[in-house]
């Protein structure tokens, strides 16, 4: 097996948690208010703003033997800058206040997502943020596929209210098979472990991400 598959077997528990939550079942069905929508935007910005500092800090941390890693690491990064600024142009076209999202404070678990994640890459392996890459960029895909067009369905908002997640999980599914075959060059136990690790918590911190966005039945079937 595959360290790739390896990964998506022994983080599958946590992986399905995930899609049990009201949130994002009545997400990806298209029937949440537009307000969910904006809390789900409002909690992205908040820890996509993140994502090029966390790549630059998992490569300082890599040593020499792990320049495969650290490229990739780059690629990445030059390809996520600036993309909370797409999710305040989506806020903006949905109507919201993307100045005052930009100014807020991030929900507990939305912070304590973000938290872990640095921790994690200074205190233990940074090779474990690749966990967190396997995570958020998956479930972008599905949200992408299978929610964007349900929810603008449902709510009638424009397409530009959808940049960030038509246009991410586009990305996303290229990233993926780039980021299957990086997966199986990992060759340290220690690497392999801190990825599944770090995979199986971020299922369950972003899980709570959406769990605290506000969000009611009453609401969700309502359009």
């Amino acid at each position: 097996m595959s360290f790739f598959q390896q990964l998506k077997l022994e983080s599958a528990p946590e992986a399905q948690t995930l899609l049990t939550i009201p949130q994002l079942v009545d997400g990806l069905a298209g029937r949440i208010s537009r307000e969910t929508y904006v809390g789900y935007l409002s909690q992205a910005y908040h820890h996509v703003k993140h994502t090029t500092s966390l790549m630059k800090a998992a490569k300082s941390r890599l040593d020499d033997s792990h320049e495969t890693f650290r490229k990739a690491l780059d690629e990445y990064a030059a390809e996520e800058e600036g993309h909370e600024e797409w999710i305040l142009n989506d806020i903006r076209a949905c109507g919201g206040d993307a100045e005052a999202v930009r100014t807020s404070t991030p929900l507990l678990a939305t912070e304590m997502m973000v938290a872990f994640a640095y921790d994690y890459i200074n205190r233990i392996n940074p090779m474990g943020f690749f966990g967190m890459v396997f995570v958020l960029e998956g479930t972008s895909v599905m949200l992408a596929s299978r929610g964007a067009s349900a929810v603008q369905q449902s709510l009638g908002l424009p397409p530009s209210a959808f940049s960030y997640l038509t246009s991410h999980g586009a990305l996303d599914q290229d990233h993926m098979v780039f980021f299957a075959k990086l997966m199986d060059q990992v060759t340290s136990p220690d690497d392999q472990a801190a990825i599944v690790h770090v995979a199986k918590r971020m299922f369950i911190l972003f899980g709570n991400v959406f769990r605290a966005i506000p969000h009611t039945q009453e609401a969700a079937h309502a359009a």
